[in-house]
């Protein structure tokens, strides 16, 4: 442990492989988000190991000789926990464990972002979808946790209490998978009906990868106080504002981030708090273009989108945090050198991928200094109105033109 601001840190060391579908630089950005979460999730990355290999070791990951090379480095250093980019085997987990010892924690990704969860869930609810999440992670993984059983009373005449010892923590974790999804169920129903309860307003939903700024964006239309932070996953209960633009009222939803390798089990005990989203009329999908890796995000955030059958719904692209965007330096006299894209300027931005988007469809943001913030209110009443007229044909002559309404004032 480590105290740094008055503030206990884990001292970690992360781990990730290169691989034929994943170079260097996409390793160092999965690296990079890995120590985030590690960081959110109070610990402070002391080391980064890497190795390149054609596939995962089946046994340990990593080869033997980079294993040792962790092992001595955790040994000398006094690192508690290793946490490794890909979902490890019960397997594999239970191989590095016995290498590494008892006074080391072994995590994967996934484990990493079900702590995290299990840290930000404030509502019973997400607290019950967080826990089924991590009991549907743990089942599978129960033998491996039984190591200790092994040591102290392994051997002759002993081997059957451990078995059974094992069995009946399966059928614990088990039953406690059933209740927790009927509660989910229960659950389910009564917030189901509070969505047919809002009435035919049209629902506007939130989307983005974490940290891209939504609940910031929710705030500040909303005048609602969701809670912010500098973190991943600083918001996992889905929020509902009614929100008036001029004179026309829509329901907007925050709804919980999304991130790239994503858990199963999180998707699975989620999908009932994307039924936000999977009911939505129109989404906004937030993206921060500060962030160097702001393409792949959207790519995962549509990943998402397809499983949860909502990717062909309206939708407006926000590009936020316009503020915070810098391109990286260019020397436009080397000509050795070809542009790429993180060289490029705002402007150039809007005119590739983005310009095909249609003029109504990609709007550039700051949600904290309200920048185009003005032009991001008309888009979204144009897209409300549009929904609106459609299921009310008759309340067409209350809500006119923006432009029109903005000129009588």
């Amino acid at each position: 442990m480590l105290e740094k601001d008055n503030h206990v840190f884990e001292k970690t060391a992360i781990v990730g492989i290169i691989t034929q579908n994943q170079d260097e630089e996409k390793l160092n950005e999965y690296l990079d988000e890995l120590e985030f979460l590690t960081f959110t999730a109070g610990g402070e990355v002391f080391k980064r190991f890497s190795q390149k290999m054609d596939k995962p070791n089946p046994k340990t990951f990593v080869g033997s000789g980079k294993l040792e090379e962790i092992k001595t480095f955790v040994k000398e250093n006094d690192i508690s926990t290793v946490i490794f980019d890909d979902e490890l085997s019960p397997s594999q987990q239970k191989n590095i464990n016995r290498e590494l010892g008892d006074e080391c924690k072994v995590l994967d990704r996934t484990n990493l972002i079900l702590d995290i969860f299990a840290q930000r869930a404030q509502t019973s609810y997400a607290r019950t979808q967080v826990e089924l999440a991590q009991y549907q992670y743990l089942l599978p993984r129960l033998t491996g946790m039984w190591t200790h059983l092994e040591r102290q009373r392994g051997g002759i005449g002993m081997r059957g209490p451990g078995e059974t010892e094992i069995e009946t923590d399966r059928r614990i974790v088990r039953d406690r998978i059933a209740l927790l999804k009927e509660k989910i169920k229960t659950i389910d129903k009564q917030m189901a009906i509070q969505r047919g309860n809002r009435g035919a307003l049209v629902r506007v939903a939130l989307v983005g990868y974490t940290n891209v700024g939504k609940s910031t964006l929710m705030n500040a239309i909303g005048k609602s106080e969701v809670f912010v932070e500098n973190k991943l996953f600083a918001t996992l209960d889905t929020t509902v504002r009614k929100v008036v633009i001029k004179n026309l009222p829509f329901l907007l939803s925050d709804t919980v981030g999304f991130i790239r390798k994503l858990p199963t089990q999180l998707v699975e005990s989620f999908k009932s708090t994307l039924d936000e989203v999977r009911e939505a009329d129109l989404l906004l999908h937030v993206v921060d273009i500060s962030h160097p890796d702001f393409e792949d995000h959207i790519a995962s955030v549509n990943d998402i989108l397809k499983e949860i059958k909502s990717d062909d719904k309206p939708t407006i692209m926000v590009f936020n945090k316009i503020d915070a965007y810098k391109p990286a330096y260019f020397d436009t006299d080397n000509l050795a050198i070809e542009k790429e894209s993180k060289h490029f300027t705002l402007d150039e931005w809007k005119h590739t991928w983005m310009s095909k988007m249609g003029k109504n469809n990609a709007l550039f943001i700051s949600a904290t200094n309200k920048i185009n913030f003005e032009e991001f209110r008309e888009k979204v009443y144009e897209a409300v109105r549009e929904i609106h007229i459609t299921r009310f044909p008759y309340n067409n002559f209350l809500y006119p033109e923006y432009k029109e309404a903005t000129d009588q004032e």
